[in-house]
């Protein structure tokens, strides 16, 4: 079930955050709680900072960014991780598919991700969502330790609008 995160789910984001599996796909390296806090107060104030909860549990989170003007109709999923103990469960499928009806009703009618392109398991999972591979950013991040930069798959999809399709 989502909702908008807490600052009392903070301990938990950040150890799904700092998880050896999931940490390399996520913007920053793994950081003490401590560190993690202003991280955390930003995607708290950004006030589309949400939190996917089983059984009263926090399993996974993402974040979603609108963007503003001509683009308006257009918004970004972002930093979605699941808990690796809780991965396989439909978790991940149940966070995007209710993200997008929402995003849907709210009026967005195109949804854009980025996808490391050293994590195939992540690219075909939102192929199989429909998302479809629109550009590569070459070199866009390092992660420590790596000598090599790492690319990202841009990954677009088109919301089917209710009214657009009663019109035709």
């Amino acid at each position: 079930m989502r909702r908008l995160a807490q600052p009392e789910d903070q301990a938990k984001v950040h150890a799904i955050h700092s998880h050896p599996q999931v940490s390399p796909f996520l913007t920053y390296e793994p950081m003490s709680l401590h560190d993690f806090g202003p991280v955390y107060a930003e995607m708290l104030s950004s006030g589309a900072f949400y939190v996917w909860t089983v059984r009263g549990q926090v399993a996974g989170f993402y974040r979603i960014t609108r963007y503003p003007g001509r683009a308006s109709h257009v918004a970004l999923l972002r930093t979605l991780a699941v808990d690796p103990d809780a991965q396989g469960q439909g978790i991940a499928r149940a966070m995007v598919e209710d993200a997008l009806l929402h995003l849907r009703a709210d009026g967005v009618r195109r949804v854009e991700l980025y996808a490391e392109a050293d994590n195939p398991r992540a690219l075909r999972f939102y192929e199989r969502l429909g998302f479809v591979r629109e550009g590569l950013l070459r070199g866009f991040y390092r992660r420590a330790g790596e000598a090599q930069d790492v690319d990202e798959v841009v990954m677009g999809l088109l919301l089917p609008q209710q009214q657009q399709q009663q019109a035709r």
